[in-house]
């Protein structure tokens, strides 16, 4: 059984970035031999970090359940809106707290989104740059969502039935690295 984490970048309620990944992960949680488990930023807030978790000994108690996750997983789904240009720095924070084994040579899948028409390009290229800073591989599709607010309702319902075609792209190369770096 292969073992998913989708993390979701963005700390703020009401989301619209978050219907992305609620969406991803209703669709995964249906598939057969996976286990999909979603890390929302704005319920897995961490204060700035002091130290990188390099085992599990490091980690405060309170994490060691996410840390464990993060630790299992055989891939990670980036969800980012765009913030001025960037990914979420909340996930950013997030993401550093982990060292580099937890994510080396795994499959990571980049999504973002925007209300713009530009869906978070801009951020997709920086988190292509942090992924292969943490020593994982990239998917070559990447998901970048233009008009993010009309393609996805509030309970992360797809509004936009042309946006089907782009996240089954999306996710069969992304499972494809997946099961390619699993062998």
């Amino acid at each position: 059984m292969k073992k998913i984490v989708i993390i979701s970048g963005s700390p703020r309620n009401g989301s619209i970035s978050n219907r992305i990944a609620v969406n991803l992960f209703k669709k995964l949680a249906k598939e057969e031999n996976l286990q999909i488990d979603l890390i929302d930023m704005k319920e897995s807030f961490m204060p700035p970090i002091q130290k990188v978790w390099q085992s599990k000994d490091d980690v405060p108690a309170e994490y060691l359940d996410l840390f464990t996750k993060m630790d299992e997983a055989d891939g990670f789904i980036i969800v980012s809106p765009e913030y001025n240009g960037g990914y979420s720095s909340v996930m950013k924070n997030f993401l550093d707290y982990f060292s580099k084994p937890i994510f080396k040579q795994k499959a990571f899948g980049i999504v973002t989104g925007s209300t713009g028409l530009m869906g978070g390009m801009r951020a997709a290229q920086q988190l292509v740059q942090l992924s292969v800073a943490l020593f994982g591989i990239v998917s070559p599709t990447l998901l970048v969502t233009p008009q993010m607010d009309k393609k996805f309702d509030e309970k992360g319902e797809l509004l936009d039935a042309s946006f089907e075609k782009p996240i089954e792209r999306f996710l069969e190369d992304y499972f494809w690295l997946v099961e390619r770096l699993g062998k």
